[in-house]
């Protein structure tokens, strides 16, 4: 996603050179139609959205561990890998992801700008999703409640089953997509 300049004359870009690797192509750094101050579909503008902080889940996760670290068979990190990252972790298992939260407004904005196809989008970006605890159904309800101790929205988001083979699916309003 990128933004085009501060005004008609001058490009972020040529401003800011340092803020991109000239290593790409000089028209795909801050490409697309947004400005720094456009409006969004959500309180702040495009500029605030893209830069807004990202909450830790560190205390979350200390709590969770220090109750019932026993009971996590698997924790991660959805980053670097996003929605598939998963799958560099299992073997024989079917990871079905199919009550994940709704797909924030900066990430309908990415691919908005960029064109990218929704299945992709999952396989770069978090969505909005970004920490994924294993654990057995029975205790989901205690891990939501801890969350929801730090107003950290929480839910279950799908289950793992016994496969052949590693494989992902998700469903989610964008479609569904196997990997």
């Amino acid at each position: 996603m990128g933004f085009k300049g501060l005004n008609s004359k001058v490009t972020l870009a040529e401003k800011y050179p340092e803020t991109y690797d000239t290593e790409i192509d000089a028209s795909l750094a801050y490409s697309g139609s947004c400005k720094l101050t456009d409006k969004t579909a959500t309180p702040l503008d495009a500029g605030k959205l893209v830069l807004s902080p990202t909450r830790t889940y560190a205390p979350v996760v200390r709590q969770i561990l220090g109750e019932m670290r026993s009971e996590v068979h698997g924790m991660v990190h959805c980053s670097g890998g996003a929605q598939t990252k998963v799958l560099h972790f299992v073997d024989n298992l079917h990871i079905v992801k199919d009550s994940l939260f709704p797909v924030p407004p900066l990430f309908e904005l990415i691919q908005r700008e960029s064109g990218t196809s929704w299945q992709e989008m999952y396989k770069v970006f978090n969505m909005g999703h970004r920490m994924e605890l294993y654990v057995q159904p029975q205790h989901a309800e205690r891990i939501i409640a801890i969350a929801k101790s730090f107003n950290v929205e929480a839910q279950v988001v799908g289950r793992v089953e016994k496969a052949a083979q590693k494989s992902l699916t998700i469903v989610s309003e964008k479609g569904t997509y196997n990997y």
